[in-house]
């Protein structure tokens, strides 16, 4: 049975989605017992995600049901109370000594032993993140090394021996559709670095898009800076893109200035006029952008900001920061579970209010969820959401 039948937000308690935050806030620890190179990944392969243009530094796996990318190897895990461990074949989630109960690590795909015609592996192309095959088609961008380098990012830091630096339209689509036959991959998730400083990429993209499209059929998201001229989007729609990710990262345009000053230059509102346009082509929620917790954001300007955003039918996808090693952020503190938590509450209202949900999206980060544990608060009732909830979101020490 493919993994991603086991998602299932419908049966998660107040406790549960104190797990997820807490998780995804401190990170796990990994047992030495614990074998996830002969789990996950074929032989050369990293055993976790490193390095990458968005949320990286991520273990995969299910906990109760739930799919998480959890922080693995950033300093701050050292000190998570969270340790999976290895008992008779079962792999166990235990917080300090206390068993919290089992965890699922996904199989290691099939097309991890594969190659192309001229050697290069397929998890240099793309790689399985959970259901979804995903590839950061261009490993650069023209910010990085620059004062406008994106802080949080690390794109650049995947190169060498994890990847090659250029995907082509025909590598992208050999291995989408050998994810599609063989690991069950449901859609297809495109991100880049910004290329120029006139259709950012959007258009190469695009044109990989369309070569995958041609051949799995799989639905696919792209994801891409505002271009400056916005027919671009029609071209994006052309080249048979379901959904697009237009990624702001933060509405407090202080923050957007000191962690991605390549971004600032768009500006809040140049983001809003992109995904007007961009949800006129695409239709309501095929539009998403990221929106980082934790990076000394004012939340009144967050909230502002999402709820604008849903109202024009564009799907917030809010996830905490997570700080990775190697990059202008790698020493930062990873946002409080309870923050997050009033966050998820916040939003995953403005969410319900506009008509939107994750179920109905096609393919990218809304409808993997992995990464956010937004998604558990879209069924949060108003049975559960009493005066005492706050209180099942304090971090326990």
């Amino acid at each position: 049975m493919p993994d991603h039948a086991s998602r299932s937000h419908d049966l998660l308690d107040l406790d549960d989605r104190q797990l997820l935050v807490e998780l995804q806030s401190f990170g796990v620890r990994v047992a030495e017992e614990v074998d996830l190179d002969l789990v996950e990944m074929a032989a050369g392969a990293p055993s976790s995600r490193r390095g990458g243009a968005g949320p990286s530094d991520a273990l995969f796996l299910w906990v109760r049901g739930l799919p998480l990318t959890v922080p693995k190897h950033s300093g701050y895990v050292g000190g998570s109370p969270y340790e999976i461990r290895s008992s008779g074949g079962t792999d166990l989630l235990y917080r300090g000594e206390e068993l919290v109960g089992p965890v699922r690590l996904p199989r290691r795909p099939r097309i991890y032993d594969m190659e192309t015609a001229d050697g290069i592996p397929y998890w240099k192309i793309a790689l399985l993140h959970l259901d979804s095959i995903a590839s950061t088609v261009v490993q650069r961008c023209i910010y990085w090394g620059t004062p406008e380098q994106c802080h949080f990012c690390g794109i650049e830091l995947t190169r060498g021996e994890q990847t090659i630096p250029v995907k082509t339209p025909a590598q992208l689509a050999e291995v989408c559709t050998a994810a599609r036959d063989l690991d069950h991959a449901v859609d297809v998730t495109l991100t880049t670095g910004s290329l120029n400083r006139r259709d950012r990429g959007a258009l190469y993209i695009s044109r990989c898009a369309a070569a995958v499209k041609e051949a799995s059929g799989l639905p696919i998201q792209v994801q891409f800076e505002p271009p400056d001229d916005l027919r671009v989007l029609d071209e994006v729609h052309r080249a048979g893109v379901d959904a697009v990710g237009i990624h702001i990262e933060t509405f407090d345009p202080a923050v957007l200035a000191r962690v991605a000053a390549g971004k600032a230059q768009c500006g809040v509102e140049g983001y809003f006029s992109t995904w007007e346009r961009a949800v006129e082509v695409f239709g309501r929620g095929a539009v998403t952008t990221y929106v980082l917790l934790g990076m000394g954001e004012d939340p009144a300007l967050i909230e502002e900001g999402c709820r604008r955003a849903t109202e024009m039918g564009v799907y917030p996808f809010v996830v905490p920061l997570r700080p990775v090693p190697g990059t202008l952020m790698e020493n930062a503190e990873p946002p409080d579970a309870d923050y997050v938590a009033s966050m998820y509450r916040s939003v995953s209202a403005m969410i319900a209010d506009a008509g939107l949900d994750h179920t109905a999206a096609k393919a990218g980060c809304a409808r993997c969820q992995a990464c956010s544990g937004l998604s558990a608060w879209e069924r949060l009732t108003k049975k559960e959401e009493s005066p005492d909830v706050a209180d099942f979101f304090s971090v326990r020490t």
